[in-house]
């Protein structure tokens, strides 16, 4: 893996008529943006579009349908996806490209600027639009090796869902006893910002960091009275804690 640099040239793109397929929240999305951006875009189009007239046609479509929509793209665009965890072999035999971005699209769009975005290409001139489209948009590109796309991918579903299911959990519990979900967002917030900051290690807190075991089993009671189908998470979470902080303590014993 490794971050490109933004090149200068990257401010007047070689590829200016881009056709965007599928009309879901990342294809209007980046739709929006990459015309802001100077890109004369086409669509969002429907699934089945052909991309006729664009220079490079950019697939926004659930990573099982990305074969089927390649296949009816004309030869000639360069075609590319964005999946995180598909390689570049459902566009074959198109000179192919991914771009996908390291940011959440909801309902409401996408902030993409600062954010990473991890890039491929079948040919010099493919991860060259691929790193030219992410520079547009403001992100960071870094390669990402075929072999590693579902790491990659699994890395970002654990820093993003699974950091939202955690926090579904610790929402339904607060609400048990009698506190509501704006309580804990400074807490959260601070959290992110410190593990952005210091690494996991460095800032992980709380009575398993400690070693304080009587607490850990008395939240585990409550967890246990309170919602029971969580107590297989928490203990689950509570085991990776002690391993990452005896981690930490072992480090600073060296």
């Amino acid at each position: 893996m490794r971050e490109l640099e933004r090149d200068s040239s990257s401010d007047t793109p070689a590829c200016r008529r881009l056709a965007i397929v599928g009309r879901g929240r990342l294809g209007g999305a980046l739709t929006g943006s990459l015309r802001e951006a100077g890109f004369d875009v086409g669509g969002p189009l429907g699934r089945g579009a052909d991309g006729a007239g664009a220079d490079a046609v950019l697939l926004c479509v659930p990573d099982a349908e990305i074969g089927r929509a390649a296949s009816v793209i004309a030869p000639g665009p360069l075609v590319g996806h964005c999946s995180g965890a598909t390689t570049l072999a459902p566009l074959f035999p198109h000179e192919a490209f991914s771009l996908h971005p390291l940011m959440t699209v909801t309902a409401a769009g996408a902030s993409y600027g600062g954010a990473g975005a991890a890039i491929a290409g079948s040919t010099p001139r493919a991860l060259g639009l691929a790193a030219q489209l992410a520079a547009a948009l403001g992100m960071r590109a870094v390669e990402v090796a075929e072999s590693e796309r579902p790491t990659y991918h699994a890395a970002a579903s654990i820093a993003s869902n699974f950091l939202i299911t955690i926090e579904a959990a610790a929402e339904r519990l607060a609400a048990a006893a009698g506190v509501d979900r704006a309580q804990l967002v400074p807490l959260v917030r601070a959290a992110v910002e410190n593990w952005a900051e210091l690494g996991a290690q460095r800032a992980l807190t709380g009575p398993v960091a400690r070693g304080d075991e009587v607490t850990v089993s008395a939240q585990r009671a409550a967890i246990a009275r309170q919602a029971e189908d969580l107590l297989p998470l928490f203990d689950a979470l509570a085991q990776a804690t002690r391993e990452l902080a005896r981690g930490d303590r072992e480090r600073d014993a060296a």
